[in-house]
């Protein structure tokens, strides 16, 4: 059997194999980690993983710190209780704070700007109403365009922070999808400042990221108007001690398509759909400051490691070989990512993007398994190109879907093999000698039914030897049933034979030519051998060596003297017995052996009757005992294509 090309021999060579495949892996790897830290520096791709922050922080969420802010609400009962066209008088917010500082406040944050003067007379009710206990919004604007960069800050009146406010910028900053994340870096923001006039202090977190409680009212919320009157509204001591927040809150969270004033989305919009007011935003900064519970964000450096991890992650997992189990365990490893970048958020209040190391996790394991599958398709076609003609169909797609079943190299492995040869060869060649293209139909007119028939029991055609065919079971596919099978393919090619022969004596009909019969010798034996590739480096055969290959050739040569077309080894025989009627015929010193080998065959219609009478007529005349012509008639006749042994036998024909 012919092999040439690089796949071949590449196979062979497992220890280049696996390093190749080594190196492989590695650049993989690397350009995976590569590409998927370029992907992760860019805005669109921050964005994606800004979404995956989204859904964490807000999937069990802690709860809302206790005696956090309460709200006080400038909502549409206030507005309709109040009265007046908004914005309201300042003497009004007057009368709030003071009934608030009355009700127990210990700190009072107004986010409402007030950066112009009004009614005199309101501005005085104010100024006298405020004291370092309360904190009005200032707002800082970065306004850019083509003319210049302008840094805009709005405070409130001087006669307002002169009267002992204190001044806090409310302004917040988005992400570039609109949604806010991220902890205001103002030193003097306005959570902070409510923070130092309640008496407490706290550090603001450079690069942070907030901590969201809930969706839109998760603070406790009162009407502005019931606030005007806490005796009458609310129950008794309700601010006391307590930090206020005063705003303009909607009574029912917009949604993202209606908008509003001073709502905004945060991540919990992401999965409500609902708008938070600015006031509540504020509660939740100042709850992120007091309780230490914003989260940080992970460095560059950091990022890119756990990029790296991932694309280690699957080397180790395509180290060898991809398959169902790769794409298995890639959705393990790829929910282990994003668990664990949930569990850091959620108890180490760090987030670490999970979506990076997925993707180079997922680039390294799908660009290998392409390869691979590239691979193994170049493999199954080689291979399939090189036993297609040597072994059945279904044999070869087995081996193409597992080659590892084929060992190269050469190997020690039980074989059966069979020679099978035509009688008189050399008398048809001589007689077409002048007709070669029509010996070479002839030949092939044979050798076609005859390796049809090794090819349906499972059997590799080894080699063809001019007019001789040469096949083996139990490589390169493992066949337990070996013996058997090949045993059959042996009776099936006496039927093929018979069958061509049939179509002779038809085709010979009326044309006055003697039909042409043709004959065949078999010998099947069982052994150790050696199986694999034999021949040059440049061009080799997948072939069988060995003393066991040497005796089926010789049992098929020995065949002619025997007087029977089929002679089976003593190993095969043992194997094959009960499925097949054994006939021991002979004990033969063949070429290359030194003791006598003991040779049988087989004959599938025979009795066990016939079996019994055929070993006492082979013991009587071994023994040299009478033996009744009757019975040697009797089973003469019963078994016809052992005419020839038997006629041997009884003219005193032995090889003990």
């Amino acid at each position: 059997m012919l092999l040439t090309g690089p796949w071949w021999k590449g196979l062979g060579a497992s220890a280049s194999v696996t390093a190749r495949r080594r190196n492989g892996v590695v650049v993989v790897t690397l350009l995976a980690a590569i590409l998927a830290a370029m992907l992760s520096l860019l805005t669109p791709w921050k964005l994606f993983e800004a979404r995956a922050f989204d859904y964490f922080s807000t999937t069990s969420a802690p709860s809302r710190p206790a005696n956090g802010p309460i709200i006080v609400a400038i909502d549409e009962p206030s507005l309709a209780e109040v009265g007046l066209q908004w914005p309201w008088p300042r003497s009004l917010h007057a009368k709030l704070i003071e009934a608030l500082r009355k009700a127990g406040a210990k700190a009072i944050g107004l986010d409402i700007i007030f950066a112009e003067p009004s009614n005199p007379a309101a501005d005085e009710a104010l100024v006298k109403s405020l004291g370092p206990d309360v904190v009005l919004a200032g707002d800082e604007t970065f306004i850019e365009t083509p003319q210049a960069a302008q840094h805009i800050r709005v405070e409130p009146l001087a006669i307002f922070t002169n009267a002992g406010a204190r001044s806090g910028i409310a302004s917040i900053a988005f992400d570039g999808d609109g949604i806010l994340r991220r902890v205001p870096g103002y030193g003097d923001g306005f959570a902070a400042r409510l923070l130092e006039a309640a008496g407490e202090t706290a550090e603001v977190p450079r690069n942070a990221l907030l901590q969201h409680f809930g969706p839109s009212r998760t603070y406790e919320t009162v009407s502005y108007y019931q606030a005007l009157n806490p005796d009458q509204f609310l129950p008794e001591g309700f601010f006391h001690d307590r930090v206020v927040m005063v705003g303009l809150s909607v009574q029912n969270a917009p949604t993202i398509a209606e908008g509003g004033a001073d709502v905004h989305a945060t991540p919990f919009t992401v999965r409500t759909g609902r708008l938070v007011a600015g006031v509540e935003i504020h509660a939740t900064i100042f709850d992120n400051l007091a309780a230490s519970l914003s989260i940080n964000r992970t460095p560059v450096l950091i990022s890119l490691l756990s990029i790296a991890i991932g694309a280690a992650l699957a080397a180790l997992l395509i180290r060898q070989r991809t398959g169902w189990k790769t794409v298995a365990g890639g959705a393990a490893v790829v929910v282990a990512i994003l668990a664990g970048s949930y569990l850091c958020l959620r108890f180490g209040r760090i987030f670490i993007p999970p979506f990076a190391p997925s993707l180079a996790f997922m680039l390294a394991a799908s660009a290998q398994g392409a390869l691979d599958f590239a691979s193994e398709r170049r493999l199954r076609r080689g291979i399939t190109r090189a036993f297609s003609q040597y072994l059945s169909p279904p044999l070869v797609e087995r081996l193409a879907r597992d080659p590892s079943q084929l060992r190269l190299g050469g190997e020690v492995r039980t074989l059966t093999i069979l020679f099978c040869d035509i009688r008189g060869f050399t008398t048809i060649s001589e007689t077409m000698k002048d007709d070669p293209e029509g010996l070479t139909r002839l030949i092939n007119r044979l050798l076609t039914p005859l390796s049809e028939v090794v090819l349906e029991t499972g059997g590799t055609i080894d080699k063809y030897i001019g007019d001789c065919i040469m096949a083996f079971w139990n490589a390169p596919l493992d066949d337990p049933d070996h013996a058997v099978h090949a045993v059959r393919a042996a009776l099936g090619m006496f039927d093929a034979l018979n069958a061509l022969n049939a179509e002779f004596v038809a085709e010979a009909e009326g044309t006055g030519r003697p039909a042409l019969k043709l004959g065949i010798g078999i010998g099947v034996n069982t052994g150790e051998c050696v199986v694999g590739n034999m021949g040059s480096t440049s061009r080799f055969d997948y072939s069988a060596l060995g003393d066991s290959v040497n005796l089926a050739a010789r049992l098929e040569s020995a065949s002619k003297d025997v007087g029977a077309p089929l002679l089976i080894g003593e190993t095969t025989a043992a194997l094959v017995r009960d499925t097949f009627p054994v006939f021991e015929l002979d004990r033969l010193t063949v070429k290359g052996k030194t003791t006598a080998v003991v040779v049988s065959t087989v004959l599938p219609n025979a009795t066990a009757e016939q079996v019994t009478l055929h070993a006492q007529l082979l013991d009587s005349r071994r023994s040299r005992d009478p033996f009744s012509s009757e019975d040697a008639e009797k089973i003469t006749a019963a078994l016809p294509v052992l005419a020839p042994f038997y006629l041997r036998l009884s003219s005193g024909y032995s090889r003990d």
